[in-house]
Formats: C-alpha cells, structure tokens, sequence
C-alpha cells in the first residue's frame, strides 16, 4: 500500500506560482509512476502531468505544458508539481496519484493510488 498526501495548495493571483507537493509512505515511489491529476465541480478527474518510474521520462496535458514542471526526490520520497504562470481556469483541487506501472498513464483509471487533494485557487 502507498499512502499519499498532497501539499501545497492555496490562492494566489493570476501569473503566480505554487509548488505542490506529494509525499508518500508505505513504499518507496521510485517503484512507481505518478502522475498528477485536477478535477472541478461537476467535471471529470483530468490528467495535468506524470512521470515514470525511473524518473527519467514525464508527460504533461497540452494545457499546462511549459507552465508545470512534474519532478520527484526519491530520497525523500516527494512528487512535486511546480507550476508558474498560473491562470484562473487552473483552478481546481490538484490529487497526486501512483501507479505500479514503468509509464505514467494518462487516465484516471491507469492509477491505483491516490492522495486527498489540495485545492488551488487563482484569481483574476
């Protein structure tokens, strides 16, 4: 089992930054793609970016590409989503999410492990 939990969520204003976190115990998450994943009310989870499990290779949504950077510490055993530029249509609760596969997915379904989420706000 992995236990997840996010980090790192709050307001800011449109153009700022965050870096989210994602900090996992139970196992250790080089043996694991992540991925990170965004849902808003009444919307389905869409996937944002990942990265394999070896770490040398992410993915990112066509939205947030050149914005967000997924990268990991595996000493200590931290995902982490920078994300700069930010929009208000960023806005949502951001989940962190594992899977026992070498390539990070890009469905919802692709994951077997998730953390609560933290939301992520942006004015305009």
């Amino acid at each position: 089992q992995v236990q997840l939990v996010e980090s790192g969520g709050g307001l800011v204003q449109a153009g700022g930054s965050l870096r989210l976190s994602c900090a996992a115990s139970g196992r250790t998450l080089r043996n694991y793609s992540t991925g990170w994943f965004r849902q808003t009310p009444g919307k389905e989870r869409e996937f944002v970016a990942g990265i394999n499990w070896g770490g040398g290779s992410t993915d990112y949504a066509d939205s947030v590409k050149g914005r967000f950077t997924i990268s990991r510490d595996n000493a200590k055993n931290t995902v982490y989503l920078q994300m700069i530029s930010l929009k208000p249509e960023d806005t949502a609760v951001y989940y962190c999410a594992a899977a026992r596969t070498v390539v990070a997915g890009r469905g919802p379904n692709d994951y077997d492990y998730w953390g609560q989420g933290t939301q992520v706000t942006v004015s305009s």
